[in-house]
């Protein structure tokens, strides 16, 4: 049975592919390459971001502030 590993790399500027200095790898050996976003950052879903403001529209009432006491002070 085969085993996957997966190890952080980097592409310098000149574009060469820059592993981490204590891995070794066996000759013969395969590898899969996956190229991620130029800058990984927190990923927004969309559709909660265009969904906030009808959704403040709600939950900015004052009966919903009122239906949320009685579970806040349970708690």
């Amino acid at each position: 049975m085969d085993m996957f590993q997966t190890y952080k790399a980097t592409i310098d500027k000149q574009g060469n592919l820059k592993l981490p200095d204590n891995l070794v790898l066996p000759s013969g050996s395969q590898v899969l390459i996956t190229i991620l976003e130029e800058s990984p950052g927190p990923r927004i879903n969309d559709e909660t971001v265009l969904s906030e403001p009808s959704l403040a529209a709600d939950w900015n009432k004052p009966e919903e502030d009122e239906a949320w006491e009685c579970p806040q002070q349970e708690q």
